[in-house]
């Protein structure tokens, strides 16, 4: 088990946050969640080395230099996310797997660099109305940047048949289930 990644990517909406919270609560003792570190400012409830590890533009690109990530990507302009290599050791020295809630590029660089050791998950939103739906609800994004994770999700859906799996999000329930199976088929290998 200890050396695998278990990658959640989708668009911003989809549901892969939701599933990998239900993962984590259920199979903790299994996997753990990699924090991923973040340029943007935290949304209201998110917490600096919970969530994200919250860091400023120079921070981030002084890392990249130090060659301190696994993947890092501008996924919006001016906006840095990354996958820190101590964050995956501290998880794999903890005898873990660790499992990924991140977006579609950063888990596609994941998958390439981690092959078999890695599974790819890419979860499906019922449709690009539905995932509109869901990110205007949130109510975090002014109308400039919704229209930004709206292009930006329109091109993530045409990655999905890169990924090991698709798991269709048209029912959480359902979704969350078939996620769990998938998981502990790939651990149990």
């Amino acid at each position: 088990m200890n050396g695998k990644l278990i990658i959640f990517s989708a668009p911003s909406g989809a549901g892969k946050t939701t599933i990998v919270k239900r993962l984590l609560a259920k199979h903790g003792d299994k996997i753990a969640f990699s924090i991923s570190a973040s340029t943007r400012q935290p949304r209201e409830g998110e917490i600096d080395g919970k969530d994200y590890y919250f860091i400023s533009k120079d921070d981030f690109l002084h890392k990249i230099a130090k060659q301190e990530f696994i993947e890092f990507e501008e996924v919006y302009s001016g906006t840095f996310y990354g996958t820190l290599r101590k964050e995956v050791d501290r998880i794999w020295q903890e005898g873990k797997s660790v499992i990924f809630d991140i977006d579609v590029v950063g888990g596609l660089r994941l998958k390439s660099k981690f092959a078999d050791k890695a599974l790819a998950i890419f979860v499906n939103p019922p449709s690009l109305e539905v995932l509109k739906e869901r990110l205007r609800g949130r109510g975090t994004d002014g109308e400039e940047k919704l229209k930004e994770r709206f292009a930006k999700a329109e091109t993530e859906l045409t990655y999905a048949g890169k990924f090991d799996v698709v798991l269709n999000n048209f029912d959480l329930e359902s979704a969350c289930q078939e996620a769990e199976e998938l998981v502990l088929d790939f651990l149990a290998k």
